[in-house]
């Protein structure tokens, strides 16, 4: 941002200059020369156990994955969305600007770092109908002082994720910030981000005890230590399966192998239950 250069990186103004027709031109081209299961983005996480480690995701897995998130929160090209979460994450990266593209929604950017004011002044002034976040964030936002001053008529969805929602969260931001559509999102860096996600129509009690249900073309299921299916309602660790599983760690096959087991299986290291009707609740983390 800025005029200041730095080494290594394009100025957001030169990307702007880049968009012309001969560049774009060039596109057809360019896309012939990948393929889905090409590697894209090394995402560092400190992944199920230990140190960061590089969860290397493909095309398939990013693109495919921002298009079912952001269509759970029904987008469109009519859509703006308010992205205060970081871009160097999935949230802000796949799920945020990604997911806004793959349905021609407007991307609303309120600050290089979240600022609860700051965010909903750009909600206001640029009647944003969706906003992302962390609870933390949810809880700060209506804690400002001035809160009811702002005008956040035009919000009806978004998501929270990366940690769980109290009920009295959910309540002030469907109440107060007018999202009732707002959705809850699970899922790690290692799986694109998104495995599950609740519906924009789902009831408060789903929204606050669950994580929602399994995405679309992605598999779930619930083992014990031994890697058989429990049963329904009990407890075990929660594997995932499907298009949106990283290639592995990069350069680092021992700890790929630890996490992608046989079959293609994601081990998650969380605790869960899976009820009759398929919401899933993160009830621990795996002791190792």
């Amino acid at each position: 941002m800025g005029k200041d250069m730095t080494p290594g990186m394009f100025n957001f103004s030169d990307i702007i200059a880049r968009g012309n027709q001969g560049n774009k031109a060039r596109l057809d081209s360019i896309s012939k020369s990948l393929r889905p299961d090409d590697p894209i983005n090394i995402q560092f996480t400190s992944g199920t156990t230990g140190a960061p480690k590089g969860a290397t995701l493909t095309h398939a897995n990013i693109v495919n994955n921002a298009y079912f998130v952001t269509r759970a929160i029904n987008f469109t090209e009519q859509d703006r969305l308010c992205i205060p979460v970081p871009l160097y994450h999935c949230f802000g990266m796949v799920m945020g600007t990604l997911g806004c593209v793959t349905k021609g929604t407007c991307m609303v950017f309120p600050g290089e770092a979240f600022a609860p004011e700051a965010t909903l002044a750009a909600v206001e002034k640029q009647r944003c109908t969706g906003l992302y976040g962390v609870p933390a964030m949810f809880v700060s936002m209506p804690e400002l002082p001035g809160f009811s001053s702002f005008d956040l008529s035009s919000l009806r969805t978004g998501i929270m994720a990366d940690a769980p929602c109290p009920v009295e969260v959910m309540n002030r931001v469907v109440d107060d910030m007018n999202m009732s559509e707002v959705t809850i999102a699970y899922g790690m860096t290692e799986t694109s981000p998104v495995s599950f996600q609740s519906a924009a129509d789902d009831p408060t009690e789903k929204r606050v005890s669950t994580v929602g249900r399994i995405h679309p073309h992605v598999e779930v299921k619930i083992v014990d230590d031994k890697g058989n299916i429990v049963p329904v309602g009990q407890k075990g660790e929660l594997w995932t399966r499907g298009y949106s599983i990283m290639r592995g760690y990069w350069d680092d096959d021992e700890r790929t192998a630890e996490s992608i087991v046989i079959g293609g299986w994601m081990r998650t290291g969380d605790l869960a239950t899976l009820d009759n009707d398929g919401y899933c609740n993160i009830v621990g983390r795996l002791s190792v």
